[in-house]
């Protein structure tokens, strides 16, 4: 962020657009899912336990958002992650979560 904060709207719109993707914990399982390369749609209905459907759904709009690509080899459909830098948020969002359970645990104790 700038200093000043002094963004432009249109830029704020497409940073808060891209939060918003990253608000649905089945998004999140499934962008975990795909921090060791490239998986096929019913792969990731196995390790998310979501219906096919879902899964679907979730992984378009993910693409939408450019958080994923996806490459077609005969019927099978593969998903990738197409901005890795959304590893790097969540890793610090888990750290600045992981911090305020630890201080939260520590209060009661």
């Amino acid at each position: 962020m700038s200093s000043e904060g002094g963004f432009p709207d249109p830029l704020l719109e497409l940073i808060a657009a891209r939060f918003r993707l990253l608000g649905e914990p089945l998004r999140l399982k499934l962008l975990a899912a795909l921090t060791g390369g490239e998986r096929s749609v019913s792969e990731l209905v196995a390790v998310t336990g979501a219906s096919q459907p879902n899964v679907s759904k979730h992984l378009a709009a993910l693409m939408q958002g450019g958080l994923v690509k996806r490459r077609k080899v005969g019927t099978s459909i593969y998903y990738a992650l197409a901005d890795p830098s959304v590893l790097t948020l969540c890793d610090i969002v888990c750290a600045g979560v992981q911090e305020r359970f630890t201080t939260l645990a520590q209060s009661l104790q």
